[in-house]
């Protein structure tokens, strides 16, 4: 069995494809982003089957809902980035996701744990870190915990003990940096 070429277009043949519908769009979507839109799914949900199940669940709704995709608004990373978050929000937001993961048996919390001192996340790759890290510490902490981890601000507010409008203000400064470094 040959192993398979990755596919690889520019962004603006991706969207052209994506736009026309062609099968070699979802094939390069997949071969392009899916380690990067995988590794923000599990910096939210850390069960590795339910982050799989939601990447998947990203590339279907990329699919359905290109026509709402627009170059003039941004990248179409930041795009499937922020619904590849959304779903990984929504997912550990779910009853049934709760349910599952406070009826999981003591093996697999065992497991649960030893694959999560395993996984290396390693945001210096993209240059994030550096730009985080020049952020105050409870900015840090904050970003980390909504945007990151999945909190609401106001479960991020009770988390820290912050008043919800601080929790508010610094994020907003704290994005407000972040972008002064992407535009």
């Amino acid at each position: 069995m040959s192993k398979r070429t990755k596919i690889s277009l520019s962004e603006e043949e991706l969207v052209l494809a994506l736009r026309n519908r062609e099968k070699i769009a979802i094939e390069a979507l997949y071969d392009m982003y899916s380690s990067s839109l995988y590794g923000i799914i599990s910096r939210i949900i850390t069960d590795t089957p339910a982050a799989e199940d939601v990447l998947q669940e990203t590339f279907v709704k990329i699919w359905h809902s290109f026509s709402g995709y627009s170059a003039e608004k941004g990248r179409l990373f930041t795009w499937m980035a922020n619904i590849a978050r959304n779903l990984a929000i929504d997912k550990i937001r779910s009853k049934d996701f709760k349910n599952q993961s406070k009826n999981q048996e003591i093996e697999n919390n065992v497991t649960f744990i030893d694959e999560q001192r395993n996984t290396v996340y390693k945001p210096e790759l993209m240059g994030i870190k550096e730009l985080v890290g020049t952020l105050k510490p409870e900015q840090k902490s904050i970003l980390d915990l909504v945007y990151f981890k999945g909190y609401t601000h106001v479960e991020a507010a009770e988390e820290l003990g912050v008043p919800l409008g601080t929790i508010k203000t610094r994020l907003r400064m704290a994005l407000t940096l972040l972008r002064k470094h992407f535009n």
